[in-house]
């Protein structure tokens, strides 16, 4: 296409007589054939935009319409079309209303009309090209009397030519193939294909080539083309070339160094230009349509509000912040001038090309005409490529642009060197994602085979073609000269639609979906590889078994025991299903009800900081081991297992590790060894080199790290301790014998219930018997059941016997241990015990559920104010 100032001026000079119309059966008339090839050259310049004027003659015709009409010359002639713009009307002129005529005519008086169209319609017009393309099968008789004068002429006037024939014309260098019906001339004379060509072909054959070759040489038989090569050239739409403009700027390096250089976009994006529009659906105009916007007030009445009462907004969250433009032109950035300054350099390896970003590419020369400019950018071009070095520089286009960061790399070329930008990202324009490492999935590991295999498909898939004998490159998939499918497929719909306006649109064209396949070249060499890679990764089908949710499954009782109760999990996520998990909405933080599955969220959250959410569990960590309470000991114990094992997902297994050993360290100060063998029993421990091949904790040394050292004074302590517990059985025992006698407990030993208000004499409390252990506040296990009794005298609304059902402990060593390592378990069992007694009370809307404060105590109360009771105790039961 001709650019603006470089268009050129076309005329299309087509054979319409009656000999066009000649087919051999089966085949297409030449006729049929000329208007495609036409058709698609004017389809590519229209929807190109091409500032090209083109004019159509017909020759052939049953009338005459031309200047140069005389009597019995230039007879049968018709200037069909005028130079002027190509349009939809020509198209649908050259499809549907050209119809062959019943006349002969000359091409070369032909080639004369249309040299005075050229002639008389470019005057005053600047055209830097004037062209003529004829279509004809040269079947019509012609006088070569004034053939050298119309030579002289188109050499004169600077006008090229291009043939178009029904049948293939090549030159024969001795190689060509005499098959397929291929035509081929020499310049010893032409040989014919086999069928078709008659005497007056053959003889303007022979005119055409002295044409040709009088005009541009050896060059001018290769502007002969055959209408099925045509075709097959132009079924591509022409791309929208556009003018590249200059800009000017200053280079500058510092203060002092400044270059004069020039800017051109060397590769920029191209995208289909917004040019829909309403209108009227009967006439087609826009002007039939008139566009009106009024602003109303979101009330019954819809009351009307003038433009000038309106001001934009920012949605901010869930709020609109009012931003008038003033506040809108003070808020831009305004740079004082177009800017081109180099920032600093670095090593061009540390500019990776990922992070090229933007959609131009810039080309910056040096100054033209500025000699002192051309040397200094050489010097500097030079010595970037010589140092390997790239340049980092702002750019700013102008004062209305917001300012940019890019690259400026050396380009040398034998014709030309400049520097070529590219810009780069700010921060907030990378995206971090988070994967978990293939290396540490063991069932993913491939055999070598497998990696064979693999190596050997890609090699086979170059696109690139080496011929080492040649040391030749060949380029299979030359992506620089597909056009894009986009364009291609939106000019091929409005073609149609602009010609055939009632019809569906046509399917997509098959060239343009083979321009986007595998070279075939490549896929022959791809198929043996295909057979055996199917053999090494074998593929089977997995069927999952879908079950059905029911309201009993989501209302269900989270802490149902027994083996009828199980969780429903989602297909999309392995989490437990529940309304508590609906109430809580979007995760943003770990929280103390559910830490462990907020955990697990958040850390597979896209942009998400591991070490921060680690920190928020550990907090909650921190806060349930203070409560020294069982109930939290297994909450702590989630949130631990869901810490190593996300830690081992994410190879986060440094920040698991430093957690857990400074959790030993904190185990060993405090008093929580019982916690701490809940952390054995779990098989918790360090994260290994099994397990992350980056940890530096071996097997061995996880495998011994649970461990906990051993304190001579903790085992004095423990002696002590246990000498206590025994001294408390010992007047356990003799408390259950004086209750049974009917005597009163001694206070020391049974704390009495505290009384309701006004309650009922046969009340009765549940007793809590009381550890003097100094490091858990926890209550000895009752062997037996606790029973109703009559009111005892000195007992307020009655004292509970208790009966063991068994011997009485007797000290001695057996028992020491029980009392220490089944403290936790007694403990929760004394729980169950105590939830039962309340249930068999007459008085149920007691609370006799032990607190997780250990001083809070909350007995024979109509209602328990604590809200720890209320919310943590009753929750956990």
């Amino acid at each position: 296409m001709a650019r603006s100032g470089n268009k050129a001026a076309v005329v299309l000079c087509m054979d319409v007589s009656f000999a066009m119309s000649n087919s051999f059966p089966g085949e297409e008339s030449p006729f049929e054939q000329a208007k495609k090839v036409m058709t698609m050259f004017v389809q590519r310049q229209v929807f190109a935009e091409s500032k090209d004027e083109i004019a159509l003659v017909l020759f052939g015709t049953d009338g005459t319409e031309n200047a140069l009409a005389r009597e019995d010359q230039y007879q049968n002639i018709t200037v069909y079309r005028h130079l002027m713009l190509p349009d939809f009307d020509l198209l649908e002129a050259i499809q549907s209303k050209i119809q062959p005529g019943s006349q002969h005519a000359d091409v070369l008086d032909a080639l004369v009309v249309c040299m005075d169209v050229i002639q008389q319609e470019t005057v005053g017009k600047k055209f830097e090209k004037r062209h003529i393309e004829v279509f004809t099968d040269l079947s019509s008789p012609f006088s070569k009397d004034q053939l050298d004068v119309i030579i002289h002429n188109l050499k004169q006037y600077g006008i090229s030519l291009q043939f178009f024939l029904p049948f293939p014309f090549e030159k024969d260098d001795g190689k060509g193939d005499q098959g397929a019906g291929h035509l081929h001339l020499d310049p010893h004379g032409p040989s014919f294909p086999r069928k078709g060509i008659t005497e007056q072909q053959k003889e303007g054959i022979q005119v055409v080539k002295r044409v040709m070759l009088a005009l541009e040489g050896e060059d001018g038989l290769d502007e002969i083309y055959s209408f099925s090569e045509s075709l097959s050239q132009l079924c591509v739409f022409k791309k929208i070339e556009r003018n590249s403009f200059a800009w000017h700027c200053q280079l500058t390096i510092g203060s002092n160094l400044s270059i004069k250089i020039v800017a051109y976009k060397s590769v920029l994006q191209e995208k289909v230009k917004k040019t829909w529009t309403v209108v009227d659906a009967r006439t087609l105009k826009k002007e039939d349509i008139k566009k009106e916007t009024v602003y109303c007030l979101n009330d019954d009445d819809e009351t009307e509000v003038s433009k000038e009462d309106t001001i934009q907004g920012f949605r901010y969250g869930s709020d609109i912040v009012p931003f008038s433009k003033v506040d809108e032109e003070q808020m831009k950035y305004k740079p004082e001038e177009k800017c081109f300054s180099v920032l600093g350099f670095c090593r061009s390896s540390q500019v990776q090309r990922k992070f090229f970003m933007g959609n131009q590419v810039l080309k910056v020369f040096a100054g033209k005409d500025d000699e002192a400019a051309a040397v200094a950018l050489s010097s500097l071009i030079h010595a970037l490529d010589e140092l390997n070095m790239v340049a980092i520089v702002r750019y700013v286009f102008d004062k209305r642009s917001h300012p940019q960061v890019g690259v400026a790399f050396p380009y040398i070329k034998d014709s030309y060197e400049c520097l070529v930008y590219v810009q780069l990202p700010f921060m907030e324009d990378l995206r971090q994602y988070m994967f978990s490492s293939l290396k540490n999935n063991k069932k993913c590991t491939p055999t070598e085979a497998q990696l064979n295999a693999v190596d050997a498909l890609i090699d086979s898939m170059s696109l690139v073609k080496e011929d080492e004998e040649a040391e030749t490159i060949e380029d299979l998939f030359p992506v620089t000269k597909i056009p894009n499918p986009q364009f291609q497929r939106l000019f091929q719909c409005l073609l149609h639609r602009a010609l055939h306006p009632q019809e569906p649109l046509p399917p997509i064209q098959q060239h343009v979906l083979n321009m986007l396949d595998c070279p075939a070249d490549v896929t022959a060499k791809c198929q043996t590889l295909f057979s055996k890679i199917k053999a090494l990764f074998p593929l089977t089908e997995t069927i999952k078994q879908k079950d059905k949710v029911t309201a009993q499954d989501v209302f269900q009782d989270n802490h149902e025991e027994g083996p009828a109760s199980k969780k429903f999990k989602t297909e999309e996520e392995d989490i437990h299903f529940s309304i508590s998990s609906l109430a809580e909405g979007g995760v943003t933080s770990v929280g103390s009800v559910n830490p462990a599955e907020n955990f697990r969220v958040l850390v597979r959250q896209k942009n998400a900081n591991f070490e921060e959410v680690s920190h928020q569990l550990i907090s909650h960590i921190e806060q349930f081991l203070d409560t020294n309470e069982t109930l939290y000991f297994m909450k702590t114990m989630d949130c631990i297992r869901a810490f190593r094992e996300e830690a081992i997902r994410c190879s986060e297994e440094l920040c698991f590790n430093t957690f857990l050993r400074a959790l030993k360290e904190k185990v060993q100060v405090k008093p929580l060894s019982h916690f701490w063998e809940i952390v054995i029993q779990d098989g918790i421990t360090l994260i290994s080199k099994d397990e992350v091949s980056r940890s530096s904790v071996t097997a061995e040394e996880a495998k011994k790290f649970p461990t906990l050292k051993e304190n001579p004074d903790e085992d004095a302590a423990k002696e002590e301790e246990c000498g206590e517990v025994d001294d408390l059985t010992r007047r356990k025992e003799y408390h259950q014998n004086q209750v049974g006698a009917g005597f009163h407990a001694p206070r020391s030993s049974v704390r009495s219930a505290k009384r309701a208000p006004a309650p009922g004499p046969a009340h009765s409390a549940v007793v809590k018997i009381k550890s003097r252990l100094p490091r858990m506040d926890s209550w000895l296990p009752l062997q037996g059941r606790i029973q109703r009794t009559r009111p005892a005298q000195g007992l307020r609304g009655g004292e509970p016997s208790v009966s063991t059902g068994s011997p009485p402990l007797s000290p001695g060593p057996s028992s020491r241990p029980h009392c220490l390592r089944g403290a936790a378990r007694e403990k929760a069992k004394l729980r169950v015990e105590l939830r039962e007694a309340c249930r068999q009370t007459r008085a149920p809307s007691f609370c006799a559920i032990p607190h997780p404060h250990p001083r809070h105590t909350c007995f024979a109360q109509p209602t328990c104010s604590s809200p720890r009771c209320s919310a943590d105790a009753h929750a956990g039961e």
